[in-house]
């Protein structure tokens, strides 16, 4: 699953590699002739035309100039863009803090009508109590060395969960058993945030389930934290960055990955069971 969630964005960069390629041949320049035009190496030529190096909004401009193509300026400005904003690093998202990461995707949650997540390592950011995010934000602010909001950022998490108890959104959700043991915080928080996932088990919107420990065929299917969004986004969660997979054939994949995981889940009483071994576990 790691190398197909960064296969969009190569597939996004060829796409843009194949047109300036194309509009070279139809302007019928060799790539010799098109690196002298634009003033730079005939590698970089290269690079660019096999995918290698993601063209600036100016060698884009000075492309289209060389091959009398100006009028697809602006789309393939607007293209690169676009694949440069699939693969974003964290250090880039949370440059302002964590409050105003939080902030900026409530427009995406509001319209949301399916949610479909999988966390492999902690909570789901829906179902996270204040004292477990602020455990969370405040590990993640210290190891990225991010600007220090955690409290604002808890308040505008908490206020961005409000759509898991608003009625409007179904939210088809998977842990894996693992998470219920990472302890995140003090005992008293992680049975705080245990106590809180089985009350939200029972909210009629959410469907939980856990993958155990005991689940077969597990070894294949250790894969990243990923969020969909209806059938047309997901965002998965790297270690360096976050990434957004829209094509189509990309977003199928999560849609069957996360189909098959919850085949491996449990549910209900047994889910409970799992969630009561874990808070047991804490009290002993």
């Amino acid at each position: 699953m790691g190398a197909s969630s960064s296969s969009s964005v190569q597939a996004a960069r060829k796409a843009i590699a194949d047109r300036l390629h194309g509009l070279r041949l139809d302007a019928g320049l060799t790539a010799h002739r098109l690196s002298e035009t634009c003033g730079w190496h005939p590698a970089k030529t290269s690079r660019i035309e096999h995918a290698k190096a993601a063209p600036s909004d100016a060698d884009i401009r000075a492309w289209c100039r060389a091959c009398g193509a100006d009028d697809q300026v602006a789309d393939l400005i607007a293209a690169s863009r676009d694949a440069d904003s699939m693969y974003i690093e964290w250090k880039r998202l949370q440059r302002g803090g964590l409050r105003q990461l939080q902030e900026s995707r409530v427009p995406l949650y509001e319209r949301t009508r399916l949610f479909r997540t999988y966390s492999s390592h902690v909570m789901p950011g829906l179902l996270q109590t204040p004292e477990y995010a602020t455990a969370l934000m405040a590990a993640i602010t210290d190891f990225r060395g991010t600007p220090n909001d955690v409290a604002e950022a808890v308040e505008a998490r908490m206020a961005r969960s409000d759509v898991i108890r608003q009625g409007r959104a179904r939210f088809a959700m998977l842990i894996e058993e693992s998470v219920l043991r990472y302890q995140i915080g003090s005992p008293e928080v992680m049975a705080g945030q245990l106590g809180a996932l089985l009350s939200a088990m029972a909210l009629p919107a959410v469907s939980l389930g856990i993958v155990p420990f005991s689940a077969r065929s597990r070894a294949q299917w250790v894969t990243e934290a990923f969020t969909m969004f209806d059938d047309s986004r997901v965002h998965v969660e790297l270690l360096a960055a976050q990434v957004t997979v829209t094509a189509p054939g990309e977003v199928d994949l999560y849609v069957r990955a996360h189909a098959r995981l919850m085949d491996m889940a449990v549910r209900g009483e047994h889910a409970r069971r799992l969630v009561a071994a874990a808070l047991s576990a804490l009290a002993g």
